[in-house]
Formats: C-alpha cells, sequence, structure tokens
C-alpha cells in the first residue's frame, strides 16, 4: 500500500509513541511481549495496512492481543490511530520489516499469524520474497511452534497456488481452504481493506488455515 507521504505523520506519530506503536529498538522486547497484554495469547498480522482487520479483530476478541506489522510509517500511523480511537488495549503496531520477526520474538512466543493480502511478487526471480515462501514459513513454524495457526487470505490465485504448495513442502496441516470465501462456511468476521475492494469488484478471495 503506497501513499503520498505527509510530513506531519512523523510528529503525529510520536504521540502514539510505545502505546500503540512501536518505532524503535524493537528487537528490546523479544520475550516480554506480554508485558504489554498480560493474560493474552498474541496474535501476528503480517502487512497490517491502515490496520481495519487487527483493530477489528482486536474489538471482537478482547481475550486476545493482536500485534499488527507494517514497513510503512505513513501507513502504521493510521493503523496506530486506528486502535487508539477505539480503545484496543490489545492493539499494537510494530513499524518494521518482517524479515526480522526472530530478532523481534522469542520462540513461541506468538501462537497465531496472519497473513493477509501480501504483495504478490509475481515475477519468478522474486519468489523468496514472497511471504508465503518456504524460507518464511521456517521462520513463522520457529515463532509459533508446535500447533500455531498460520491464516492466509489473497485474491491472487497465481500466489494461492504457489503458497499452497509451499505449506505441503513445509508439513503443514491445511484444515481449511477456500477459492471464494465469501461464498463458503468459513467464518469471516472481518475483512481488510484490500479485501473489501476486491470482493466489491467481484474478485473471489481465496483462504487457507494451516497448522504446524
Amino acid at each position: 500500500m503506497r501513499l503520498r507521504k505527509k510530513a506531519w505523520i512523523k510528529d503525529a506519530i510520536m504521540e502514539l509513541k510505545d502505546e500503540y506503536v512501536i518505532l524503535e529498538n524493537i528487537d528490546s522486547h523479544k520475550g516480554s511481549w506480554s508485558r504489554f497484554f498480560p493474560g493474552k495469547k498474541i496474535a501476528l498480522e503480517i502487512g497490517c495496512g491502515k490496520g481495519a482487520f487487527i483493530n477489528g479483530m482486536a474489538e471482537l476478541n478482547k481475550d486476545k492481543a493482536y500485534i499488527g506489522v507494517e514497513t510503512q510509517q505513513d501507513v502504521a500511523y493510521y493503523a496506530a490511530k486506528k486502535a487508539k480511537e477505539a480503545g484496543n488495549g490489545n492493539a499494537l503496531i510494530i513499524c518494521g520489516n518482517a524479515a526480522y520477526l526472530e530478532d523481534w520474538f522469542a520462540p513461541g512466543e506468538i501462537k497465531e499469524i496472519y497473513l493477509n493480502f501480501s504483495d504478490p511478487w509475481p515475477k519468478a526471480r522474486h519468489e523468496r520474497r514472497r511471504l508465503t515462501h518456504r524460507s518464511f514459513l521456517e521462520i513463522y513454524k520457529n515463532l509459533l511452534g508446535a500447533g500455531g495457526h498460520l491464516r492466509f487470505k489473497t485474491d491472487n490465485r497465481a500466489l494461492f497456488d504457489f503458497s499452497i504448495e509451499e505449506f505441503k513442502a513445509c508439513g503443514l496441516e491445511i484444515i481449511a481452504l477456500s477459492y471464494d470465501l465469501h461464498h463458503s462456511e468459513h467464518p469471516n468476521r472481518v475483512m481488510t481493506e484490500y479485501e473489501m475492494k476486491f470482493s466489491a469488484l467481484g474478485n473471489p478471495i481465496c483462504f487457507c488455515e494451516a497448522v504446524f
């Protein structure tokens, strides 16, 4: 999600710093994220955009905590702002590159991971950049531990097919799968910004839930 940079966000995001958004020294919280959310299991959304999904989930599930990762500060600001306005004390945004997840989280610290409408990186030479590539799956396996859940949504059928094969190659157990989520029996109580846009255009949404 590319936005024209707004100079005022650099100052505005500082008002949300450390309570709703983490901007620096992210690795200093490794192994101790539970202090933000005492007694709650933590779910992670990688690429949370403006935060519609993560904040929707946080409002519906007060017994869980949700951390969103977003690389662009101009986008992360809106996700954190939504959390503050909704009073979601169980939602937190990390502004950083997901390539460093293992520097930020201890093994088993995360219980669920959501990948929603990730960049498809369509060229074959870029497949290692896809968040469902087996190199990333190994990272998720380490973070989640045995029994951890990975949930994936996309409107890109080529990416979805690639991802399913990667899941199988890495030994994940697929427990739910649909090539048209909105016309399936699978629950989908919260949509992302992209999901709203693409489904309004009539694009079928692919969904998979897998367990490590």
